[in-house]
């Protein structure tokens, strides 16, 4: 018994030898295991880096694709722009040609507007002398009109026509209108009866005294009683207070 005993008593401290290390190697490893749990918690540290530039390079991306889409966007709309700068700077082109052109016909248009003038105030001097003074103001407006020079030339140019087209109109309308006329050395009131530009006569208010312009010999004739209440006659016409009819006038045929 005492020999099996001692048996196991060896067996025991064989045992314990084998399986707890000895202080040195438990040194030895005690270093290996701190440098283990700072790799550990190294790359513990790196894992949560790349996991933060993970998400700011999507971030970043999405960031990227984003501004590409304005970028592209930008495109779209810059190229479109492009097209309108350049229909504005061929619009442009084209105005200041026509504003040469416009240039060159002013300075053709003015010298006959001048002449249009100058033809009209001839034609009122040789034309039946109906509303002298009217008409001379006319063209007396109009020579003032073209010295100024805050008058556009287009407004000019109307203008011109305008009288002519006053003129034109005299020709195709019947007129009553006031005025003093020389009669047998005396100045009289009379009323004036117009006929297009065939026939241009007066009458006095008393109705005593009627005649008509000859021009042929520029001067006015004497009519008889017998056209005075024809003269009458168209006077209200003229007025509108009487309905056109056919009136008898001492009209000179033409040669």
């Amino acid at each position: 018994m005492k020999k099996f005993a001692t048996h196991l008593v060896s067996s025991a401290i064989i045992a314990a030898c084998v399986i707890t290390p000895s202080l040195a190697e438990a040194d030895e490893l005690q270093p290996v295991i701190e440098k283990s749990g700072e790799i550990t918690a190294s790359a513990s540290t790196s894992q949560a880096k790349i996991d933060k530039l993970t998400e700011q390079t999507q971030s970043k991306f999405q960031q990227y694709q984003t501004v590409n889409k304005e970028i592209e966007g930008l495109d779209v709309y810059n190229n479109q722009l492009q097209k309108q700068i350049n229909n504005q700077l061929a619009e442009m082109k084209k105005l200041n040609l026509d504003i040469d052109q416009v240039s060159v016909i002013e300075r053709q248009i003015t010298p006959l507007m001048i002449r249009m003038i100058d033809g009209l105030a001839q034609f009122v001097e040789l034309d039946v002398p109906f509303l002298p003074e009217e008409r001379a103001n006319r063209i007396s407006g109009l020579n003032t009109m073209m010295e100024r020079a805050d008058v556009a030339v287009s407004e000019k140019f109307r203008r011109v026509l305008e009288a002519y087209q006053v003129e034109v109109a005299y020709g195709r309308s019947i007129e009553a209108y006031a005025g003093i006329i020389d009669v047998n050395g005396q100045q009289r009131d009379v009323d004036f009866l117009r006929i297009g530009r065939v026939a241009l006569m007066y009458q006095t208010r008393d109705g005593s005294v009627a005649g008509r312009w000859d021009n042929e010999t520029q001067s006015w004739q004497n009519l008889g009683d017998d056209y005075r209440m024809h003269i009458t006659k168209g006077l209200r016409m003229a007025k509108k207070q009487l309905a056109p009819d056919l009136l008898v006038m001492p009209i000179k045929a033409a040669p």
